[in-house]
């Protein structure tokens, strides 16, 4: 037990592993409990997502049997009775972040938040109250979900906010006369940009700052994907292909200082990818091809770790 414990202090010292790694595998070495509530969290989670899923499920395969008065009964219930939950015990709202009401709390209103975009779902499919305008529930869906999101201080219910707000916009280019390529890049550059400023601003004005993370991360990834979209092109791509390796500099100069590794991974991957597209149009053979792609994948993921384990020591 000495030797591993003089050991790990030795990797700590000479920034092999970092203070956190330390500590953790000194627990481990010393036989204390480990933490699993970030796995826990993430099965719990999936486990709303399954039943959602299933639930859905149940009433696309048994909805003319079940009945429709049953079936908007049973959805009505469940979010009703979710969201009376949250409104009773939910602490009282601030701009500042607050404390977690526990994950019960969390998992009840995102039980609630996709229950009723299950009811939205099926009232239309069936009745078609507005004739297919999708948009228009999608926009009323994220009014509601960024509501809830910021009165209960829950960052996953704003990711599904931000998500419908994407898909309204997805709804809105879709009745464009023009190309449809193209309108959509647009539509996916302005969203991130419109995102992005939106969480500036809210950060700037103090209310529920630690939201700015979401923002950002959620932009960003529109954003790539948009402008590796436009590279894969086969006329015009050039234009796309710098606008991508400018948001990759941009992706790493802020990353890089405030030591974020995801927006520096945003910028390696997105960046390979974009690059890679390209490179391959010139390559012949199937050997030459896997070769690049081993050769470069490997040289990737080797850079990556290294960079996330200078993180690790800084932090």
């Amino acid at each position: 037990m000495t030797t591993i414990l003089t050991r790990l202090e030795q990797w700590k010292e000479s920034g092999i592993i970092s203070p956190e790694q330390h500590t953790l595998l000194e627990g481990l070495s010393r036989g204390e409990p480990l933490s699993i509530f970030l796995e826990l969290n993430i099965l719990l989670y999936a486990g709303i997502l399954a039943f959602v899923g299933g639930l859905g499920w149940t009433i696309t395969t048994w909805s003319q049997q079940l009945g429709d008065g049953l079936v908007l009964t049973t959805l009505a219930a469940i979010f009703t009775a979710c969201f009376w939950y949250c409104f009773s015990r939910g602490s009282a709202w601030s701009a500042a972040e607050t404390p977690s009401q526990g994950l019960v709390f969390d998992y009840v209103l995102y039980l609630g938040s996709l229950t009723w975009s299950v009811e939205l779902s099926y009232i239309e499919t069936r009745f078609h109250l507005l004739s297919g305008q999708w948009d228009i529930y999608l926009l009323a869906t994220a009014c509601l979900f960024f509501f809830l999101a910021y009165r209960f201080d829950n960052r996953l219910v704003l990711s599904l906010a931000l998500s419908s707000l994407a898909g309204w916009f997805g709804f809105t280019v879709s009745h464009w006369p023009s190309n449809q390529g193209l309108a959509y890049r647009q539509y996916a550059i302005l969203y991130s940009l419109l995102v992005g400023l939106a969480g500036t601003l809210l950060q700037r004005r103090s209310i529920k700052p630690h939201f700015f993370g979401t923002y950002l991360n959620i932009a960003a990834n529109v954003l790539f994907w948009a402008l590796l979209s436009g590279v894969s092109n086969r006329q015009g791509y050039a234009v796309w292909l710098l606008a991508l390796l400018v948001a990759c500099g941009g992706s790493l100069a802020w990353g890089l200082p405030r030591r974020q590794f995801s927006f520096v991974a945003y910028a390696a991957v997105y960046g390979y990818a974009g690059m890679s597209s390209k490179v391959i149009d010139g390559i012949q053979g199937g050997t030459a091809l896997l070769s690049y792609f081993v050769v470069t994948g490997v040289a990737m993921v080797a850079i990556l770790v290294q960079i996330a384990r200078r993180f690790g020591r800084e932090a």
